[in-house]
């Protein structure tokens, strides 16, 4: 699924906020978020769920997690027809 996305805010202390993307780079990859332990982990896998690239965040420290997924829907295929 290209265009799979997620955006994760975190809390970065003295230096205010941090905005970071994972993004599914290719074809067939997506993009999944698990929380465990205190941790909130973002992975970026392959189609078998091979994860390819991991970020890791401490659950404390993020202030939001936004996944954008790639829509189910085609190009905009509605015509409007005239005259």
């Amino acid at each position: 699924m290209k265009g799979d996305r997620v955006e994760i805010v975190i809390d970065a202390g003295g230096e205010g906020v941090r905005t970071y993307e994972v993004i599914a780079t290719r074809a067939g990859r997506r993009v999944e978020v698990d929380t465990r332990r205190g941790v909130v982990e973002v992975s970026e896998v392959t189609r078998t769920g091979t994860p390819v690239r991991t970020a890791r965040f401490m659950a404390s420290r993020v202030l939001a997690l936004v996944e954008y997924p790639i829509s189910d829907e085609g190009p905009d295929t509605s015509e409007t027809s005239g005259g």
